[in-house]
């Protein structure tokens, strides 16, 4: 891409935002062809006893759950200590997959505007099936094809990828509660006219994925993380110094935060994690809370492989990610804050305002409830800009699902902020997505969905 195309690619991307209507497929084509989509890529899933999953086997030793051929992902045991928290420690089953994965759409000029090639792809773990995901959702044991399955469609596009055709490329985590130091290549590629969908791909303008996000259960979890790494088109260098906080001041408290946290993260035999029963059927905490860990069946004439079956991490209860929004100055802000959680890589990564499961604090005292919660619990309708029940990763989760809130809070509320926590502009949110572990998949989606409002 040449430099003068790459200064335009601001221009480029807001006619894309702008175009609600779409060109090479029209809204109402959309729903129709994604309809036929899930009917002809339904999966047959269905719980089953540890016992009878193929490929899979509890280690004799330390009883971790594991795939017959190292690869892929398996379940394992932690013990924590942080001083993050209401607890200070705790035992828990986590998500080991070392491997790097990709996570890829593909953007090509059609018509003068740029469109981006989305998947209609079935998981196991979707309470609907089908969501739209990026043109390439693949970990390495997939794209290798360790499964013995078909090859992974338009995966050179991003391998082979032309250095100046890359319009984002950074390694992000996922849920850190969830998976231990998992991480994911987030790339976006422009690609020219050889490049057309197949039957299950399909061409939308960023205006049209913007609509789509307000959709419950529809882009999923891979896409909506993707689509955040697009450089923001309406971060313009008018607000770079506007912000209530300097760039400076914003990199120097994540630098405290990580500096003056402490967590230890130490690997467990799962048989060993205390708190956690093993049934016929599942791996859960004895109190009935957090998530559980199951076994499932699957199959799909439509997939790399046709039959399978695995563990998936089954969360207890639906899950709030909420980010409330000021303008200081004139200039909007949000408030995030500075997350601890045992999976990530570099200690801390900033959150939405407020990321929980109100369940999970059933049994904790008031005090020790997730600050601002109260203002989310009790927010007003004409306040709540953005309000979207959505998925996370159905390949690894069983109807795993949240409540994504952007929520405008006005003078009445403080600009001064506790330790944890801090306005930051959309600008300087840009900039960070730039880079590694600052910004974490919840936010990341909340990000994408900030991108959506007038």
């Amino acid at each position: 891409m040449s430099s003068g195309r790459a200064g335009a690619l601001p221009s480029r991307l807001a006619v894309s935002a702008l175009a609600t209507e779409g060109g090479v497929m029209s809204n109402d084509a959309f729903h129709a062809w994604f309809e036929e989509r899930q009917r002809t890529h339904a999966l047959q899933v269905s719980r089953i006893p540890f016992e009878e999953l193929q490929g899979w086997n509890f280690a004799p030793g330390n009883g971790n759950l594991r795939h017959d051929s190292g690869r892929f992902f398996s379940i394992e045991g932690i013990r924590v200590r942080s001083d993050y928290g209401p607890v200070g420690a705790w035992c828990q089953p986590i998500i080991h997959q070392p491997e790097i994965g990709v996570l890829g759409i593909a953007v090509r000029e059609i018509d003068g505007v740029l469109h981006c090639l989305m998947q209609a792809k079935p998981e196991p773990g979707n309470i609907n099936g089908v969501q739209l995901s990026p043109t390439v959702q693949a970990t390495k044991s997939n794209y290798t094809r360790v499964h013995g399955g078909s090859p992974v469609p338009y995966m050179d596009c991003f391998i082979d990828a032309d250095p100046g055709r890359v319009l984002a490329d950074v390694l992000q985590s996922e849920q850190g509660s969830w998976f231990f130091r998992k991480r994911n290549r987030n790339m976006v590629v422009e690609v020219g006219p050889e490049v057309e969908a197949g039957e299950d791909f399909c061409w939308l303008t960023l205006g049209q994925l913007g609509a789509l996000l307000h959709h419950p259960d529809l882009v999923n979890m891979d896409a909506r993380t993707v689509l955040s790494c697009i450089p923001d088109w309406r971060a313009g260098s008018a607000t770079a110094n506007a912000g209530l906080h300097s760039d400076t001041e914003i990199r120097s408290w994540i630098t405290t935060r990580r500096a003056r946290h402490e967590i230890t993260t130490e690997p467990l035999p799962l048989r060993e994690t205390e708190g956690w029963r093993r049934s016929e059927k599942a791996i859960s905490h004895e109190s009935g809370l957090f998530f559980s860990v199951v076994a499932v069946d699957v199959s799909s004439h439509r997939r790399e492989v046709p039959a399978w079956s695995q563990p998936l991490l089954e969360p207890h209860g639906l899950g709030i990610a909420a980010l409330l929004v000021k303008r200081i100055r004139g200039v909007p802000h949000a408030l995030l804050s500075a997350r601890v959680e045992p999976g990530f890589l570099d200690v801390v990564e900033l959150g939405p305002t407020v990321q929980c499961t109100p369940e999970s604090y059933a049994q904790l005292p008031a005090e020790d409830r997730p600050r601002y919660l109260d203002v989310v619990l009790d927010r007003r309708p004409e306040r709540t800009l953005f309000d979207a029940v959505l998925s996370e990763e159905g390949g690894r989760f069983r109807h795993a699902r949240s409540r994504y809130l952007i929520i405008e809070v006005g003078d009445e509320f403080p600009t001064g902020t506790p330790a944890g926590f801090r306005w930051v502009t959309l600008c300087q949110i840009n900039e960070l997505l730039k880079y590694s572990h600052h910004l974490n998949v919840q936010a990341r989606t909340l990000v994408a969905g900030m991108r959506t409002l007038p």
